[in-house]
């Protein structure tokens, strides 16, 4: 039977790094291949100009596209990607913000006849920031803290939210029970 592991959190939660490390030690694990599915690739696909806060570029109405329609076709592609490689009996795993697509997952894994596995991590505020302003997106720390706060509180997420806060990757993975974040 298929994986799905999928790995949400806000910017800064060690999401893309946990991502790779968990892949590897599932590949060493479990003797089968992994995919690995970073959704901030999709989202960086999108080259949009500089002038964001202004409809109008050089007198003529800009082309940019608008953040509900990038996050769409964001998830249109993790999941159009993960469904390809779930058919060829590879195990996925997945690192993107789920705020509201949750189901989407969820019946992405029914259709393939997957387990899911949903695992939120967070981390306190000041170890997000810190994170952040180390890797120099220090504009990102507002969205960071406020998408913590929520993804915590979110009743879908209760029982699968794992605080990584001063914990090493390698930690986190011998400290986390997989079954604990089975979903179906």
């Amino acid at each position: 039977m298929p994986k799905i592991i999928f790995i949400s959190g806000a910017c800064g939660s060690g999401k893309s790094t946990f991502a790779d490390v968990y892949a590897r030690y599932l590949v060493r694990r479990d003797h089968k291949t992994v995919y690995v599915i970073h959704g901030d690739d999709f989202h960086g696909g999108f080259v949009e100009t500089e002038e964001k806060d202004n409809f109008f570029v050089d007198g003529q109405a800009s082309d940019q596209v608008l953040w509900e329609d990038i996050l769409r076709f964001n998830w249109d592609c993790i999941l159009f990607t993960a469904q390809r490689a779930l058919q060829d009996n590879l195990d996925v795993v997945i690192d993107y913000v789920i705020e509201d697509e949750l189901p989407r997952v969820r019946e992405l894994a029914e259709k393939n006849r997957a387990s899911l596995y949903y695992i939120v991590l967070t981390a306190d505020a000041d170890e997000l920031e810190k994170r952040i302003r180390n890797r120099g997106d220090t504009d990102l720390i507002s969205r960071a803290l406020f998408l913590n706060k929520k993804l915590e509180a979110m009743p879908e997420n209760q029982g699968h939210i794992y605080n990584n806060t001063g914990k090493k990757t390698e930690d986190v993975i011998r400290e986390i029970e997989p079954e604990q974040y089975l979903v179906l």
